[in-house]
């Protein structure tokens, strides 16, 4: 499996050039069956990430722009009147699919935002009261341009806690710029076939599901995330739901390294990413000039880690 996911890599990075590491983070929430927050500036290659991935990986892939009109029934779907049969037919929503990319998803209105809430915790859909399970797996790949940018609303707090990771693209390095204005991306993408199949996606992510933990480091696991609860750093910690995201990435890195087990370093590789999101800065971190970054790093600096 470690070869095939080397050789995924290898097919994406044809597209996405010089991102290695967001490729990988990408493919490990993937596998850890948790959905995805791509924040950038428009035009560095989120949405490229996500159609590539889904072709490279046999996923079956929608699309949505989420405008200030989009609306919940777009994305669950709903109930129209059939006058031949005199009864109401449930017409599917965007989300049945395996990867649902939400373009820009703090564009559109918090009601919207709000009707993804069960669909990414619970892998399911209710209509009118009637509970539908969508294609396993189901991931959520949302993007979202900086708060602050023409027409962006943040999302709630409740909504972000339910993303495991939160990425950002960035800038292209001049080598790799110069790379992307010789080739020709539509045409490498357009001959991207499916790699992997949809049961090797299934059994990596029940594979990596089952990588081994020491109990010391679920402990140290426990500890960053209680460590971020402290005042002097942010105003509220990391959840509950934030240290199983952290446990889920985890072993899903250890997994796509070859490893029978979690280390403390692999926590360490994705506690950023997994924290970012749900964290403030509070009154005293932000007047001794800290960013979300910088004290999350004192944290983990802090944190003692396990003992062999």
């Amino acid at each position: 499996m470690q070869k095939q996911i080397q050789q995924i890599m290898s097919q994406i990075e044809q597209v996405i050039k010089g991102k290695n590491d967001i490729i990988e983070k990408v493919l490990a929430a993937i596998i850890a069956q948790g959905h995805i927050l791509l924040e950038d500036i428009p035009g560095v290659g989120k949405t490229t990430l996500a159609l590539t991935i889904s072709k490279t990986m046999s996923l079956d892939y929608h699309r949505v722009q989420f405008t200030p009109d989009v609306l919940p029934s777009d994305l669950l779907g709903f109930n129209m009147f059939n006058s031949e049969t005199r009864q109401f037919e449930y017409r599917e929503g965007s989300v049945f699919c395996n990867i649902f990319l939400a373009d820009e998803i703090n564009r559109t209105s918090p009601k919207t935002q709000s009707a993804l809430l069960e669909v990414m915790e619970e892998g399911r859909v209710t209509v009118d009261g009637v509970t539908r399970a969508l294609p396993k797996p189901f991931v959520v790949i949302a993007t979202q341009n900086p708060f602050g940018s023409s027409g962006t609303q943040k999302l709630p707090e409740s909504q972000l806690d339910r993303f495991m990771v939160r990425l950002s693209m960035g800038y292209p390095d001049h080598e790799n710029a110069v790379n992307i204005l010789k080739g020709n991306v539509g045409d490498v993408l357009s001959e991207l076939t499916g790699f992997v199949t949809l049961e090797d996606v299934r059994n990596m992510q029940e594979t990596a599901k089952n990588i081994f933990v020491h109990n010391s480091v679920y402990d140290y696991i426990v500890r960053l995330t209680e460590n971020t609860r402290n005042e002097n750093y942010f105003t509220f910690g990391l959840s509950p739901r934030a240290s199983l995201s952290l446990l889920k990435m985890s072993r899903a890195v250890a997994y796509m390294e070859g490893s029978d087990y979690v280390l403390p370093e692999h926590v360490l590789h994705v506690f950023h990413e997994v924290a970012v999101h749900r964290l403030t800065l509070s009154a005293k971190a932000k007047a001794k000039g800290y960013t979300v970054d910088t004290a999350l790093d004192e944290i983990a600096a802090a944190t003692q880690l396990p003992k062999a």
